[in-house]
């Protein structure tokens, strides 16, 4: 009788112990699934749920997105095939951006991707304390700054669920073409929010850099657009030769205003934002965002694909592209000229013969 008791209770923790066995093995499948560190996404039957989140509609974020839903597509990514998308948009509002960062990690989605350095840094700081969502980054000007975990002197050191590129500005670049097209300039004026780590990044390379070329950078402050106005007007009452847009959002935001008060005062415009010549700027240098845009998409396919974003460094990639707009001269009050190096570096112009730009810098129809 006891025999059989003992005999009975070693089949019964046996099988306990199996029942243990499998739960837990299944258990760890699940984890594995959701570890950033070895690919979230190995269910490849399974519609991949993709939150696309942008701070603002600006066309330098707008190009990226084409350029990011492009390159998925021709991964094989496709809407309602294999994935479903939704965008998300802040228009610059940073409570909005805030709000729609703790949905988006909240987990009903896969992979999170996000354009623009605001962005990144609402999403980076929600996902940090929410459930690390896999995350993948783009069109942020310098990722190491931006407060969100990147080693800048390591930069495979990063939270191993996130991973992306920064494209910062061309910023020696284009000070250098102001002082090309009229060496006696010395004055140029700039409208930046502090608050934007991508700006403040830009900046204060300006700042370095203007002495070694004897300029002098005159600075006005926009904490959100409706103050860009204002504040180009006190920059340019200020005595400046030429203004520089650099890649800030919130300035971005307001081109055409900056724009329309430069060239009522005779002062040309030179933006690190192309193709800002169709709004009347003098020179445009900086990134190609549909290019930018398309390297983004090639990382978030292969995070979708499997690759872990732990595995991938967060490095710069910036594709320069140059254009200028030789029709605004004539309403300047000085003498800038477009010279023989900027024609044959530029990938496209307006003149007074002819129009030609890079077909996907032109608006989207």
């Amino acid at each position: 009788m006891l025999s059989l008791f003992l005999d009975s209770l070693k089949r019964l923790r046996l099988a306990i112990g199996l029942l243990i066995a499998v739960a837990s093995t299944l258990l760890l499948l699940d984890l594995k699934s959701r570890n950033p560190q070895t690919g979230n996404l190995e269910n490849a039957n399974r519609t991949q749920r993709i939150a696309l989140v942008q701070h603002a509609s600006i066309k330098a974020i707008d190009d990226g997105r084409i350029g990011l839903l492009d390159q998925l597509k021709k991964r094989g990514w496709i809407e309602g095939k294999n994935c479903s998308m939704r965008i998300f948009n802040a228009e610059g509002d940073i409570g909005t951006a805030n709000a729609i960062a703790k949905e988006v990690v909240s987990g009903s989605f896969d992979l999170v991707i996000t354009i623009s350095t605001p962005s990144l840094q609402t999403v980076a700081s929600a996902n940090k304390s929410a459930g690390q969502i896999p995350h993948v980054f783009g069109l942020v000007t310098d990722p190491y700054a931006a407060g969100v975990g990147i080693d800048p002197n390591d930069h495979a050191k990063h939270p191993p669920y996130m991973t992306g590129f920064g494209s910062m500005q061309p910023v020696e670049s284009i000070l250098r073409r102001i002082k090309e097209m009229r060496p006696e300039a010395r004055r140029i004026g700039l409208v930046w929010n502090p608050a934007e780590s991508n700006s403040f990044a830009q900046t204060k390379l300006a700042r370095e850099l203007c002495p070694s070329l004897s300029l002098e950078l005159i600075e006005g402050s926009a904490e959100n657009s409706a103050a860009v106005q204002e504040s180009i007007n006190s920059v340019i009452s200020r005595g400046v030769d030429a203004i520089w847009i650099s890649g800030d959002i919130t300035v971005s935001s307001a081109i055409n205003a900056v724009i329309r008060s430069a060239t009522n005062a005779g002062i040309p415009v030179f933006c690190s934002l192309p193709s800002a010549v169709l709004q009347g700027s003098t020179l445009d240098l900086g990134a190609d965002y549909i290019s930018i845009g398309r390297t983004l998409g090639d990382f978030a396919a292969d995070v979708l694909e499997g690759k872990s974003p732990a595995a991938i460094p967060v490095e710069n990639r910036t594709e320069e592209i140059l254009l200028f707009n030789e029709t605004v001269l004539t309403k300047l009050k000085d003498r800038w000229i477009i010279t023989p190096a900027i024609r044959e570096k530029a990938n496209g112009w307006i003149t007074a013969e002819e129009t030609k730009i890079p077909a996907h810098l032109l608006p989207q129809k």
